[in-house]
């Protein structure tokens, strides 16, 4: 399936089916981040249960400290 991350086409593995599978296969390492999926923020808690679908749009937004 191909999803919009971050404004671009990705290709989803076929393995990977719920947004906690696209962190790990991502390998995300920052412990602050938030994901939209389809405009909408989701809860980490929901991450095994949110599917992903083909066309759905996903934004990965890390935080950044500094002054």
């Amino acid at each position: 399936m191909i999803i919009q991350l971050n404004g671009k086409e990705y290709q989803v593995p076929p393995e990977v089916k719920t947004i906690e599978q696209l962190v790990k296969q991502l390998q995300i390492k920052q412990r602050v981040f938030v994901i939209e999926h389809n405009r909408m923020i989701l809860q980490k808690e929901d991450y095994p249960h949110t599917s992903l679908s083909h066309g759905d749009v996903v934004e990965i937004v890390h935080f950044v400290g500094g002054g």
